[in-house]
């Protein structure tokens, strides 16, 4: 069968023998639901009921009028300033460590450690960490003579709340990014440095002028997934604080998880999620303007 067609047709016919199933399963599993998703944004479904009643664009006129909803939104800043810090802190210890530090893989290992640990697992440990009466926090602070530091409710105080939390993020996090800065630190050739020290460069004009303009398509990458990370905070909360003191820490994944599964309200649910895509792909957007400007990327 196949003697009798051209090469070109037997290479397309191969290579979309490999693709049907693969594709198949990408249509069926990801982009079928995500079409049935918009579709459910726009009807006021309850979750079970055979009828799902079109309403049109009133599920996202709610989500934009109502402040309990879309002002949740406020409640991720603080996820977002600390992964700004996180990636710093990555940079620097990405540095530090691809040196020639003495026993740099021990320290390298410790700091990944974190990474790899339940989600779950890291939340209750850090709820013994800020226990206001007990916790090992508080109790640090008290016997350094912080004493009314020490007193804090760190997961009961509205404006501190979620920054505690995120900083839980930041400690979990902090060492996959590191891997990742050390694997684009050793990508850089060697005779750069040479060549700038050559020259006459301390070490901070070769961090400025050399290893961070290297880093760039890396930095990007790991503020790419900083960003949407922020954006879909759910576990640390929900485990935490259950959204309390008073919603204060409630994230919006959080609020749709409770419209959809608490209420029975699918329908603005779906509309909800829709517009968190919608908010990913315009923040992700603006950030790849942003740091593009200037070069190709290097």
């Amino acid at each position: 069968m196949f003697g009798t067609l051209s090469y070109k047709t037997q290479k397309n016919i191969i290579i979309f023998s490999f693709l049907l199933i693969p594709v198949g399963l990408l249509l069926l599993f990801t982009y079928y639901p995500a079409l049935k998703l918009v579709w459910f944004s726009f009807t006021d479904w309850d979750g079970y009921s055979p009828e799902k009643p079109w309403v049109g664009l009133a599920n996202y006129r709610e989500v934009f009028s109502n402040p309990d909803i879309f002002g949740v939104f406020t409640h991720n800043f603080a996820y977002f300033v600390m992964g700004i810090v996180q990636n710093i802190v990555a940079i620097y210890f990405a540095v530090l460590l691809n040196g020639r530090l003495r026993g740099r893989n021990v320290f390298r290992l410790l700091l990944f450690l974190p990474y790899i640990m339940n989600g779950v697992a890291v939340a209750f440990m850090f709820g013994y960490v800020f226990d206001t009466t007990q916790g090992s926090l508080n109790l640090l602070l008290q016997a350094v003579g912080l004493t009314q530091l020490g007193e804090t409710s760190w997961l009961g105080t509205p404006g501190l709340v979620n920054y505690s939390l995120a900083s839980t993020g930041l400690w979990r996090f902090m060492g996959y990014n590191m891997v990742i800065y050390i694997a684009s630190l050793q990508a850089i050739p060697r005779d750069i440095y040479e060549a700038a020290k050559i020259d006459g460069a301390n070490a901070w004009q070769t961090f400025w002028r050399i290893t961070l303009p290297n880093m760039k398509p890396v930095i990007q990458l790991n503020l790419f997934l900083t960003v949407t990370g922020a954006l879909e905070v759910f576990d640390l909360p929900f485990v935490l604080t259950k959204g309390g003191p008073a919603g204060a820490s409630q994230t919006y994944v959080q609020r749709v998880v409770e419209t959809a599964f608490a209420y029975n309200h699918y329908g603005l649910a779906s509309a909800m999620s829709i517009i968190l895509l919608f908010f990913v792909i315009v923040v992700v957007g603006l950030q790849q303007f942003v740091l593009s400007r200037g070069g190709n990327g290097k």
